[in-house]
């Protein structure tokens, strides 16, 4: 049972089995604090212990999705404090990836640098007619280095590193014709479609949406026969699961499948 928690840069509540989390810094844009990003690492890692939610959607409050890292806090500091910061990021980053929920990000206004990245981390991401992206770091003097690992993974590397080289805003249209969102609606149907998204990927078994997402980010950066290799032996395992005969039968019965989660 994923015990309750208020946080102060964050909020989260259950939706049926959808999980929203709202990040909660509307006059900073949703930047992302080192306390901001602890707090949503945290989150995630109790809604994926849990396992009471099929999907996450993940939002901002206020007129952006997030502008990235807190410049406030980053000014004047030692090494070993920006080591840290990035650590906490790069642990947030990874907590998305490897939670069995996917994460959904749903994106208006601006997504910028860290927010960029945010977005970019998530498996899917359902933007406003409005919302922008761009990795702007090079016009202070900051490379998007760590945004540029996600980017980089989810468009070509022309218009990645076009991205990171200007720093320029690219629109949501072009964001979803570069493949870095998935459907692009207007202002005031963004949250309807990420819900109507996320509806539609609970209706299969958490579990095996769970081995899914897994699988698909690690067979990524495999050569193509070490994929398979590795895949056969994802899908055989996948087939014993009661939630996978089950499938199967309902799909021969012409009936719908009830999960059991195992």
């Amino acid at each position: 049972m994923l015990r309750e928690r208020t946080y102060e840069h964050i909020l989260h509540e259950g939706d049926g089995n959808v999980a929203l989390v709202t990040m909660n810094r509307p006059k900073k844009r949703n930047a992302l604090s080192l306390d901001h990003m602890r707090e949503l690492t945290a989150c995630l890692k109790g809604i994926g212990e849990a396992g009471e939610s099929s999907v996450v959607i993940l939002r901002g409050n206020g007129p952006a999705f997030c502008a990235g890292h807190d410049l406030s806090e980053m000014v004047g500091r030692e090494p070993a404090f920006y080591r840290h910061l990035f650590d906490v990021c790069c642990e947030l980053m990874q907590t998305i990836q490897s939670l069995p929920q996917p994460v959904i990000a749903q994106v208006h206004g601006i997504a910028t640098a860290a927010g960029c990245q945010l977005a970019a981390t998530c498996d899917l991401v359902v933007a406003s007619e409005e919302a922008r992206f761009a990795c702007p770091g090079v016009k202070i003097g900051l490379f998007c280095s760590t945004p540029m690992v996600a980017l980089s993974r989810a468009v070509g590397k022309r218009k990645a590193m076009e991205m990171l080289l200007t720093g320029e805003f690219i629109s949501a249209e072009e964001a979803l014709a570069e493949g870095l969102v998935n459907k692009v609606v207007p202002v005031d149907e963004v949250e309807s479609e990420a819900r109507a998204l996320a509806v539609k990927i609970a209706e299969a078994s958490p579990l095996v949406v769970g081995v899914g997402k897994q699988a698909f980010y690690r067979q990524l950066e495999m050569p193509t026969d070490q994929a398979y290799a590795y895949t056969k032996e994802v899908m055989s395992f996948n087939a014993t699961f009661a939630d996978a005969q089950e499938g199967m039968c309902a799909f021969l019965e012409k009936r719908s499948p009830e999960w059991k989660s195992r």
